[in-house]
This record gives C-alpha cells, structure tokens and sequence, in this order.
C-alpha cells in the first residue's frame, strides 16, 4: 500500500477482513517507537506526534506497511507509538517485534474499547489462546473515520 493519499483524507480507507480473528506471525517487524502524553488515558499530543513521524518517514523515503501505528497504553499518562517502517529513520528509536499476536477488529466509538477488552479477552480464551501484551491499532484519525463513517479499532495481542 502506498504512503501518499488524497488531501481531503490524510487516511486510507481500512479492510477489516485480513486482521479480523486472525494470528499474525512477525520475525524482527521494525517500529519507530514514540511516547504521547496522555491525561486519564486521553492522548492529548497524538496528531502532532504523528504528523512528525510521517514527515519523518517522508523525508527518508521510507514506507509504512500497512499503515500500521500500534498504541501501548503504558499509563494514564502515557501511550506509547510503534509505527512500522520499511527502513530504520536516523535520529529515532527503532523496536523490532517477533511473535505471535491474536488480532480482532472493532468498530464504533471509543468509549467502547472497556467492552471490546473484554470480549477480545472472551474470544482468545474460547481459542485457547494465553495472551500478553496488548496493542491498539487506531486505523484512522477522527476526521477520516467521521469521513469514512467507520471508526475501526484492531487489537493485537501478543500470543505466550
């Protein structure tokens, strides 16, 4: 998928159907990794992190696969970013993430995301699946997701 899009949408369209109830397998995947400073949870400097990271990523012609950006929601006051690359940024730290991860896909407002926990939680253990870390993939901005009329929300779970 290409890095670029049209102006009057700054996210590109999102397909549920590859990342829904599936277990993705990742050798060494590379992240530019960021904090954003949250208040109860609420990120309050998301959009200005990642408009940095994406002039970043233009200015050394790399490539976000997928578009992926996971959230770690370290803290009240914190959340950490892990924007996958395709090539390491100088001047940034860089994590590569190995494993298994049990995703499902969300829709709808983000005051929801207690409920979605739960069941997420409900469906890996209906699998048999013991999950770790949790990771939150927020596939498009309020303004596109209000455009798009979907507000699409994929966890990933790390598999043990």
């Amino acid at each position: 998928m290409a890095t670029t899009t049209d102006e009057s949408v700054c996210c590109p369209p999102f397909d549920p159907a590859p990342w829904d109830d599936k277990v993705i397998e990742w050798t060494d995947k590379l992240f530019v990794k960021q904090k954003v400073v949250s208040f109860w949870y609420i990120p309050l400097n998301f959009g200005k992190v990642m408009t940095m990271l994406m002039k970043a990523t233009e200015k050394h012609h790399a490539t976000v696969p997928d578009w992926l950006c996971l959230s770690d929601h370290t803290s009240k006051w914190n959340m950490d970013l892990y924007l996958a690359v395709d090539r390491e940024l100088p001047g940034f730290r860089h994590v590569k993430l190995s494993g298994k991860y049990y995703t499902r896909v969300y829709e709808g407002d983000f005051s929801q995301t207690g409920a979605w926990g739960k069941e997420y939680e409900q469906q890996a253990k209906e699998r048999s699946l013991k999950t770790g870390k949790l990771y939150m993939w927020y596939t498009t901005c309020p303004a596109c997701a209000k455009k798009y009329g979907k507000n699409y929300v994929v966890f990933f779970g790390e598999i043990l």
